[in-house]
């Protein structure tokens, strides 16, 4: 613990110690199973039904920019290739505010965990990747009912898979920031408020950003959302996006940075 307190942004000191931390989530979780995938694609799927059948008879079609020019595209598949980018990132997000904080600071999870010869950072990693894991599960069973739908059958879909895995990623590393500051579940409601839910809207989820004015678009092309949204909906459409390196290393720069940045006030949090 010295360590962490003299020097807290020294690079992660990371282990395969991380996977016991990983697999005691995994078995607590496996208990709490059946409603924890109700209540992770329950809300996905009360949008894309509600806006995506109801809004999507009144839009009809988007006109959208693809590689061969302007596309006319279904609103039940634009709706659906934008949202499930935001079922990652709010799976991965809740994992990694509510549930990562209970187990660090109200049921002290953590710290039974680091008696044993695991390191804080081997803790933060695990809990990173549990959070990508569950974004995964909830992005993997929207996706088999959008199959199901009907609402696209495209072989990309299996490329759009590891994305979303990126994407939950990304998001768990940046709520982990947030994690770290917190002193109360109250704290989360300013993240929810103030990033995601502004992010959720400028991201193209729900309609094409082209619309936006000039100044707020380019305040969209920072954020991680966009980029996920970019890389999944032309695979969703059975085509191959634009620029799909430059979108990779955006979610890659997040993901690193925040990490360390979420690693560095978790260690000054446990060095107090």
């Amino acid at each position: 613990m010295a360590s962490i307190a003299l020097n807290p942004w020294s690079p992660p000191r990371l282990s395969r110690r991380w996977w016991p931390v990983f697999l005691r989530n995994l078995l607590v979780w496996r208990k709490l199973a059946l409603p924890s995938v109700v209540a992770n694609i329950a809300e996905p799927l009360i949008w894309l039904v509600a806006f995506g059948y109801g809004l999507g008879a009144l839009v009809g079609t988007v006109n959208m920019a693809g590689p061969g020019g302007t596309v006319a595209v279904p609103y039940i598949l634009f709706l659906a290739s934008g949202s499930i980018c935001m079922s990652a990132m709010n799976a991965a997000t809740f994992e990694a505010l509510y549930s990562a904080f209970s187990r660090m600071h109200v049921q002290k999870t953590w710290d039974g965990i680091l008696n044993a010869p695991v390191s804080l950072d081997d803790v933060v990693l695990a809990e990173m990747l549990w959070a990508g894991f569950k974004a995964l599960f909830t992005v993997t069973v929207i996706m088999l009912v959008m199959l199901g739908l009907g609402i696209t059958h495209t072989p990309k879909l299996l490329v759009a898979w590891p994305v979303l895995w990126a994407t939950g990623i990304t998001f768990s590393c940046i709520a982990l920031v947030f994690n770290a500051l917190a002193k109360g579940y109250d704290f989360f409601s300013y993240y929810f408020t103030l990033v995601l839910t502004p992010m959720m809207f400028l991201s193209g989820v729900f309609f094409p950003r082209e619309q936006l004015p000039a100044p707020v678009l380019l305040l969209s092309d920072l954020l991680p959302l966009t980029h996920a949204v970019q890389l999944v909906r032309p695979l969703f459409m059975d085509q191959w996006p634009t620029n799909a390196v430059l979108h990779l290393a955006v979610l890659v720069v997040y993901a690193v940075a925040a990490f360390w940045l979420a690693l560095a006030l978790t260690r000054k949090r446990f060095a107090r």
